[in-house]
């Protein structure tokens, strides 16, 4: 399958100064903080929104998004609008969350002593719309021939399962006794808004997952014995959920995964990411995992070489994240496209095909992540004017290596 994009964007963009002023005025400051609270929040939000969409069009970085700018963090607006699902907005760590997890280790060493947290405390049910809101905003801002080229991200399923300490992602009376009802219900959930996003014209979804790559990381791994279980295990629960979430979609709605490590550079940022090959998860992620497109981190060294990629199969479409937000340093575009070179080549040896086979038919580019996770943040240096800088160049990148290329 040729990828939708030669060029894809992952999603985030920075923050604008005058956007985040009138969050602080408004104490609009936590992961889980509603952001249409007040009128003002709403203006300077969908005027930030209107910046961000002409920006992309005129200077064609596609697909279109709302650049995550209505949201907080970029697992924001999901866990909490499902009923029966709980924000707990101080849980502490590192004792409700599970041990060595890459994340509340790094934040319990920075002296942080609480983490917000989303907990079942009744049956989970899926009953509006998360992002129809997100989704509609886009509809208003693009020409109508640009729906196809837009995009709507969204979390993981797993992402608060996975970092909470074992057996507590749902209470005593949330009326779960085991992980697979937990799940199947969280997954009927999914499966509801994706359908709602298609019914309004949405045909190209990102679940972001970070956190997967965890499962590279030696003391994560440890963490799970600790507590009782192989990380496999834990793996293959993961991907069944992932699959559960997916199943039985329109065949044109396209919907992809991204598997990054994080776009901060501060210390905090650094001991909180999972650095090391995709080799242990691989095989497990490209045979396992039923997304149409893989979106993989490989922009400098934690992210290991090419060979996982071997384990990628005809039909599936991989975006090579080469371009760093977590540092404002500029590329080589000549260094990129050998690196999309030696990734295909790694690809076509496993699959018997030629390098350039591959290069048509399964990979595009992207820059590693996006470029504010959260608000509050971004890459060391990062400005909003290196942000579009790196974007550019991510599309130039493209165009320098496929005719096909917008």
């Amino acid at each position: 399958m040729v990828p939708l994009f030669r060029a894809d964007q992952v999603g985030s963009l920075l923050r604008p100064a005058s956007l985040l002023e009138v969050r602080a005025k408004h104490n609009v400051t936590s992961s889980y903080d509603a952001i249409t609270a007040d009128e003002e929040v709403v203006k300077a939000t969908q005027d930030a929104v209107a910046t961000a969409v002409r920006l992309q069009l005129e200077k064609s970085i596609y697909p279109i998004t709302t650049g995550e700018l209505e949201r907080s963090i970029f697992y924001g607006g999901f866990f909490e609008t499902l009923e029966g699902l709980t924000t707990v907005p101080d849980l502490p760590i590192p004792d409700a969350f599970r041990t060595n997890f890459c994340t509340t280790d790094a934040l319990h060493r920075a002296g942080i002593r609480t983490r917000p947290g989303v907990v079942a405390t009744g049956k989970i049910r899926w009953t509006r719309p998360a992002y129809g809101d997100s989704w509609e905003l886009l509809k208003r801002l693009v020409p109508a021939g640009e729906l196809p080229r837009c995009k709507i991200t969204m979390p993981s399923p797993t992402y608060q399962h996975m970092q909470l300490r074992h057996g507590t992602a749902f209470t005593p009376g949330s009326g779960y006794t085991s992980d697979e009802e937990y799940f199947a219900d969280l997954a009927a959930a999914y499966r509801a808004e994706l359908r709602s996003l298609y019914d309004a014209g949405c045909r190209n979804v990102q679940v972001d997952d970070p956190n997967m790559t965890f499962f590279v990381v030696d003391e994560f791994r440890e963490g799970c014995r600790a507590d009782g279980f192989e990380p496999e295990v834990l793996v293959e629960q993961y991907v069944r959920v992932h699959n559960a979430c997916i199943a039985d979609l329109p065949e044109d709605l396209h919907v992809g995964i991204h598997l990054c490590r994080g776009n901060l550079w501060s210390e905090v940022a650094r001991r909180g990411v999972a650095s090391g090959s995709y080799e242990r998860i691989a095989e497990r992620m490209f045979n396992g995992l039923d997304y149409d497109t893989f979106f993989l981190e490989y922009d400098d060294e934690r992210s290991g070489d090419f060979e996982p990629l071997r384990f990628v199969s005809p039909g599936k479409t991989v975006v090579l994240g080469l371009v760093s937000t977590k540092r404002a340093e500029m590329e080589r575009i000549d260094d990129l496209v050998r690196r999309v070179n030696e990734a295909a080549a790694v690809i076509a040896k496993a699959q018997g095909r030629t390098a350039d086979e591959v290069l048509q038919d399964q990979l595009a580019v992207s820059a590693q992540c996006g470029f504010a996770s959260q608000s509050q943040g971004g890459g060391a240096g990062m400005t909003e004017e290196r942000q579009w800088e790196k974007l550019i160049l991510v599309r130039d990148l493209a165009r320098k290596i496929w005719k096909d290329a917008s």
